[in-house]
């Protein structure tokens, strides 16, 4: 299938592969402190973001949540539109990760979240097959309301594929005009897989890039609304992190203006394979 067309709003969701939704912008708390992560969740949900990514390995669950029932609580607003995903720490045990599960949705002060990832695909093909049993029976058991898998290479996917199992809504690895992935990209969109950018804006690494400078005069915009845009328009969820309430205001920012194709095709052709953090997709 092809990528989804991109939303046009702020609060715009993509339909997963297993009926439900999710919003295509979100905030990433990734080393984010409590303060800070709370902090930021209530400046993203203040700014019109419905979406807030977390993991077990952030140490940040508690806050996040916190700050998501106390801002829909100050704010009159059903707890139900606000969108947030945490993530599995460590593929042990089916038993372990049943339980860890139940872990994470006490922290973050839920009865289930609305997406739950494989955070990698470490440990080899029978751990990932039992641990993604636990997800899916934690599903069925009303836990978690749509299951994915995070930093999945190409094979991970496929050997999902052979054995006949669910398959993940979502694929969030790294993705942005300096590493493209495209092979990966390509059998989650065959599939009906949506992939998920954990770093749309490479960690500021190549913002000097004479291309994205110069697109970014181009349309007077500041370099990462250029990066998010790029991903947008890939039909990429994006999830940017940042601290800063001005930050968090100019990042979602990217829904009055488009990139034209030649513009898309020079940021695509960027990709050099640049690793901004974790590389695991060709684990065995």
């Amino acid at each position: 299938m092809p990528a989804p067309a991109p939303v046009k709003t702020l609060d715009g969701r993509l339909k997963m592969r297993d009926g439900n939704s999710i919003p295509q912008f979100g905030l990433g708390v990734y080393e984010m402190n409590d303060q800070e992560a709370y902090d930021s969740t209530r400046a993203a949900l203040d700014a019109g973001y419905k979406h807030v990514d977390t993991a077990e390995w952030y140490e940040n669950e508690e806050p996040c949540g916190r700050a998501i029932n106390e801002w829909c609580k100050d704010n009159n607003t059903p707890r139900s539109e606000i969108f947030l995903t945490s993530k599995l720490m460590h593929n042990k045990t089916y038993d372990q990760a049943s339980a860890d599960i139940r872990k994470s949705l006490k922290r973050a002060q839920v009865d289930s979240f609305d997406l739950y990832l494989m955070h990698s695909p470490i440990g080899g093909p029978e751990i990932r097959k039992n641990i993604w049993k636990a997800l899916v029976d934690a599903k069925k058991e009303g836990l978690l309301k749509s299951i994915g898998v995070s930093n999945f290479g190409k094979k991970h996917i496929q050997e999902m594929i052979d054995q006949g199992v669910e398959l993940p809504v979502v694929n969030q690895i790294d993705l942005h005009p300096f590493m493209r992935h495209p092979e990966i990209v390509e059998i989650c969109e065959q599939n009906d897989i949506i992939l998920e950018a954990w770093g749309p804006l490479a960690r500021a690494m190549r913002f000097d890039h004479p291309s994205i400078q110069k697109i970014s005069k181009a349309k007077g915009r500041d370099v990462g609304q250029i990066f998010l845009r790029w991903g947008l328009q890939h039909g990429f969820i994006i999830i940017p992190k940042s601290v800063s309430p001005k930050r968090i205001v100019s990042n979602s920012q990217i829904f009055d203006f488009e990139l034209n194709a030649e513009e898309m095709k020079e940021l695509d052709g960027l990709d050099e394979y640049l690793v901004t953090d974790w590389d695991v997709v060709d684990v065995e």
